[in-house]
């Protein structure tokens, strides 16, 4: 029996990258899980391949930024499962530009998708839990919400919204047994990081994107969507009882060392 039975789960984003790597974890522990993202056809896919593996997995098309559909997934979890425990959000999309170039729907766009959604989803969500005696929430942050590089101006202020927003519930909500943390990955080989490619970064081949975005790590390589679900397992589980409004960095080491590249002496 894993450490997950009898508990129930929505993760945004689940069809693709992390958030698909946390619901399959959160599953083969033992919890029910829903997944949502907003290609009907990517969630379907992602349900029929955790289904096929014995899991206890169900797909729901939704954009989670808007609210009618937010509300849906909640009612879906409830409806179909009697309750909701734990909260994933990791439903987010990677745009470039400084504030000077990037168009208003641009920014307005990765706001509601990265930050919004998250409002939205704990809004419907929380009252559910409150049935259930409390609850976990991770919200799917960024290593940029702490440094950032140029031209990420959009994407850079959602997650630094997130981590603000995972403090603010994190104390509104404590008494009520809800704990909210936030997870802060470095990069990540997941869909939407090779989606995000630039034209210069065309014209390298995958090993050499790999070894370039490594190095930027001192453990010299970059995350597995794996590895980072392992952390948002710990912290949806009992054995994380005493955490809450707390910014895990996943990073592997990127934030820990310098990057002016001191001469070694």
């Amino acid at each position: 029996m894993g450490e997950m039975t009898g508990r129930v789960a929505i993760v945004t984003g689940g069809s693709l990258g992390i958030g698909k790597a946390a619901a399959r974890r959160l599953a083969e522990e033992g919890a029910a899980v829903i997944i949502c993202g907003r290609r009907a056809h990517l969630v379907a896919m992602a349900e029929q391949e955790m289904r096929d593996s014995g899991l206890e997995v169900r797909g729901v098309s939704a954009d989670v930024s808007r609210s009618a559909d937010a509300q849906r997934v909640v009612a879906f979890a409830l409806e179909t499962y009697g309750g909701l425990d734990i909260l994933v959000n990791a439903a987010g999309i990677q745009t470039y530009g400084t504030v000077v170039d990037t168009p208003e729907e641009v920014w307005d766009e990765t706001l509601a998708v990265n930050l919004k959604s998250i409002y939205l989803m704990a809004k419907y969500a929380i009252p559910a839990m409150r049935q259930r005696g409390g609850g976990a929430i991770v919200n799917v942050s960024s290593v940029q919400a702490l440094a950032s590089e140029q031209r990420v101006a959009a994407y850079c202020a959602s997650k630094g919204g997130i981590n603000a927003l995972t403090r603010s519930m994190a104390v509104d909500h404590a008494l009520e047994n809800i704990r909210v943390n936030a997870v802060c990955p470095g990069t990540v080989d997941t869909p939407m990081l090779w989606n995000s490619l630039s034209e210069a970064a065309k014209q390298h081949t995958r090993e050499e994107l790999l070894q370039i975005w490594g190095s930027a790590h001192a453990m010299g390589r970059i995350a597995t969507p794996e590895e980072v679900a392992e952390v948002i397992l710990f912290l949806v589980s009992h054995r994380a009882s005493f955490v809450t409004g707390a910014e895990f960095v996943v990073d592997g080491g990127m934030l820990a060392r310098l990057a002016t590249g001191l001469i070694n002496l």
